[in-house]
């Protein structure tokens, strides 16, 4: 069996594993640990997921995701994020939930309280996250959260969403200083 049939192979596992965890224990906490547990298993086979088969962005993008699993309805979506040297997206949500786990490199996270109430105003750093081999991060769907890389080293991610990042239709993205928020449109770069 070649590289691309055990990866297949492997991330079908993986999304089947995912797909009972949710079914079983719905979207909570404990839930998205379980399914941390089950990515992380899958990126410590980092040998099925080389630089070479997930080319960086060389058209002055970012950052690119490669669609590795998604479910014919839309409902369960594994990528491979490849980051760039630079990247800072401002606070979002996702409006579902998510899991990101390091396959190579860091991605620094920061997740964000909002005042209380929903009222606008200055958003606090609740949690600061370095996702990297053998570490991940844990999101449901309300929470908001920042992405920020540096080095020209190779980052290689996996990003397990609840839907499809084409199904993500109302995600927002905050102000941190106002708390603000506007729409903040789909990935524009999946492959």
């Amino acid at each position: 069996m070649d590289r691309a049939q055990e990866r297949e192979r492997m991330v079908a596992e993986t999304v089947a594993a995912v797909r009972r965890i949710e079914g079983e224990q719905g979207v909570t906490r404990e839930a998205l640990m379980a399914i941390r547990a089950e990515l992380l298993a899958l990126a410590a086979r980092s040998e099925l997921f080389p630089p070479e088969d997930f080319p960086s962005p060389a058209d002055g993008k970012e950052n690119r995701l490669y669609a590795l699993s998604i479910d014919p309805d839309k409902r369960f979506a594994l990528y491979l994020n490849r980051g760039s040297a630079r990247k800072d997206t401002p606070p979002h949500n996702h409006t579902t939930w998510a899991v990101v786990v390091g396959v190579a490199g860091e991605e620094h996270n920061k997740i964000y309280r909002r005042p209380a109430g929903d009222a606008a105003g200055p958003m606090a750093v609740a949690e600061e996250i370095t996702v990297k081999p053998g570490t991940g991060v844990c999101l449901l769907p309300d929470d908001i959260h920042s992405i920020h890389m540096r080095g020209e080293d190779p980052k290689l991610h996996l990003h397990m969403y609840g839907k499809a990042i084409s199904e993500m239709t109302e995600r927002v993205h905050y102000d941190p200083e106002t708390g603000r928020g506007e729409f903040y449109p789909p990935h524009p770069d999946t492959r």
